[in-house]
C-alpha cells in the first residue's frame, strides 16, 4: 500500500483566470517538486483541455494515467457549477467515462467556450450527481462553505441540495476558508470523508498543492480513491493539510469591496450595506457556520485524520527574509536549496528533522520551526481578500502580537465596531 499525496481541484488553460503555464507537462514538473504524486486532471468536460490531456498522458496500466515523463499521476475529473451557481467536483474511473459524462451533459450548458473550464450548467445538484454516478463517478461539493459559490451558502443540509442522490454522496471538499474543525461542528458531515484540495489557477509550488491529501492506495488511480473515501474504518486518509481557515478569502463577515470586516450582527443592523464605502458585505464562513453548527466544541468522528495547517514554503522563506514577495530572487533561490537538499516541498514543511532543517538554513529553519510549534497569529481574510500570517519567533512575541493586533486579529474593522444603528 502506497502512501501518496493528491492535489484534486485545479482548473487548466480553459477556465478563465488561469495562468497560461498551467498544462499537464508543467503541472506534473511543478508537482515533483511540491512533493505531490497524483493531481487531478481538471476540466476533463472542455473538448480541447480533454484533447490536451489525452495527447499529454499515457495509461500506464488499467486506469492509471501518468505524464509522457513519468513525473506525476493524474486521476480524471473536473468541476461544475449547476443552474444555483453551487460548485461541485466529480471523478471517472477512466477518460472514456468523461467522454460519456461528456455526452449526457450537452445541451445543459456551454462547454467549450473559453472560460468554460468549469461549465454552468442548467442542471439541479441531484441531476448532475445522477449522470456522474451512471458513468461510474463519484461526486461532491467543492469549496462547501465559500458564500458565493458553496453549497451551504444556499442550503443549510446537503441533503436538501443533494435530494435523492444524497445517499450517494461520499465526500465534501473543504475549500481554504474552512477546515476539519468547522465542518465537524455540522453534525451531518460526521458521515462523510473530507477532501482538502488547491483549487489552483497556477502551476506554482506556492499554488499547487497548497493544500492536499495524504492517502494509502493500491495505485494512483480512481477506484483507490473510491475506495479511500468509502471505506472509513480502514482509515485510508491519513492527513488533509491546507491553509488555516482564515487566511482564506471569506473567513471573515466582510465588505466585498474595499474589505472592512464586520461583526455578524453590524453587518445585519446595516441591512449588509458597508459603512465606509455602502459595498455590499458578504457573510463570511464562520460566522455561517455559526449558524448552522450542531456543535459547539470540537468535535470529530473516529475516522477523521488530523489536520495539518501549512504555509507555502516560499511564504515562509519570504517572512523570514523579509522580501517584498515570494517571487523575488532572494526567496526562489533559497527555495530551490532547500527542495533540491530535500527532494520536495512537503518533506520540508512536514517531514524534515529539525536539525536537518537548522544545517540546511538556520534562519528559514527557525521559521518552519516556529511555525509547527504553533507560533502563528492570523489577520483573517473577507470579502474577497486573502488573510495575512503572521510568524512569530517565541510564545512571549504571539502573545504581545496578540495584545497589539487585538482588532485585527478578531476579524473586526473600526467599521464594524461602530454602533451607529443601535445595539447588536
Amino acid at each position: 500500500m502506497l502512501e501518496l499525496n493528491l492535489d484534486l481541484q485545479m482548473h487548466g488553460l480553459y477556465a478563465g483566470g488561469v495562468s497560461k503555464n498551467m498544462e499537464i507537462p508543467v503541472m506534473a514538473e511543478q508537482s515533483k517538486l511540491k512533493g505531490l504524486d497524483a493531481l487531478v486532471t481538471a476540466d476533463i468536460l472542455h473538448k480541447k483541455w480533454f484533447e490536451h490531456v489525452k495527447k499529454n498522458l499515457v495509461e500506464e496500466s488499467n486506469g492509471v494515467y501518468a505524464d509522457l515523463k513519468g513525473k506525476c499521476n493524474f486521476i480524471v475529473g473536473g468541476e461544475v457549477e449547476d443552474n444555483r451557481r453551487i460548485h461541485h467536483l466529480f471523478y471517472l474511473p477512466s477518460l472514456e467515462s468523461a467522454t460519456e459524462l461528456r455526452e449526457k451533459i450537452l445541451g445543459f450548458g456551454n462547454l467549450d467556450c473559453i472560460l468554460c473550464g468549469r461549465p454552468k450548467l442548467r442542471l439541479s445538484a441531484e441531476q448532475i450527481a445522477e449522470k456522474v454516478v451512471e458513468c461510474g463517478g463519484i461526486f461532491g461539493p467543492a469549496h462547501s462553505f465559500t458564500p458565493y459559490t458553496g453549497i451551504y451558502a444556499f442550503y443549510d443540509s446537503l441533503k436538501g441540495a443533494y435530494g435523492a442522490m444524497h445517499e450517494k454522496l461520499k465526500f465534501i471538499e473543504l475549500g481554504l476558508s474552512a477546515d476539519s474543525y468547522f465542518a465537524d461542528l455540522i453534525k451531518e458531515n460526521h458521515s462523510y470523508a473530507f477532501l482538502t484540495s488547491s483549487d489552483a489557477h497556477s502551476p506554482w509550488p506556492n499554488r499547487i498543492g497548497r493544500e492536499f491529501n495524504r492517502i494509502k492506495m493500491r495505485k494512483p488511480d480512481f477506484a483507490s480513491l473510491k475506495k479511500a473515501i468509502e471505506e472509513k474504518d480502514e482509515k485510508l486518509i491519513t492527513l488533509n493539510a491546507g491553509l488555516d481557515p482564515r487566511e482564506g478569502k471569506y473567513h471573515a463577515t466582510a465588505c466585498n469591496s474595499c474589505f472592512a470586516k464586520y461583526r455578524i450582527g453590524k453587518a445585519e443592523a446595516l441591512k449588509w450595506r458597508c459603512v465606509k464605502c455602502q459595498g455590499e458585505i458578504k457573510r463570511g464562513v464562520r460566522d455561517r457556520i455559526e449558524m448552522i453548527a450542531d456543535f459547539k466544541e470540537e468535535t470529530h468522528p473516529e475516522f477523521r485524520p488530523p489536520y495539518l495547517h501549512l504555509l507555502p514554503l516560499a511564504e515562509i522563506i519570504q517572512a523570514a527574509v523579509n522580501s517584498k514577495g515570494v517571487n523575488t530572487r532572494a526567496v526562489q533561490s533559497r527555495w530551490l536549496s532547500l527542495v533540491e537538499k530535500f527532494g520536495n516541498e512537503i518533506f520540508v514543511l512536514v517531514d524534515a528533522k529539525e536539525t536537518e532543517l537548522r544545517e540546511a538554513d538556520k534562519e528559514v529553519a527557525e521559521k518552519i520551526i516556529a511555525f509547527r510549534k504553533g507560533f502563528v497569529l492570523y489577520i483573517p481574510g473577507g470579502g474577497g481578500n486573502y488573510g495575512k500570517p503572521i510568524i512569530c519567533s517565541s510564545e512571549k512575541e504571539m502573545q504581545e502580537k496578540k495584545k497589539e493586533l487585538y482588532r485585527e486579529l478578531e476579524g473586526i474593522s473600526e467599521e464594524g465596531m461602530q454602533k451607529t444603528l443601535g445595539e447588536y
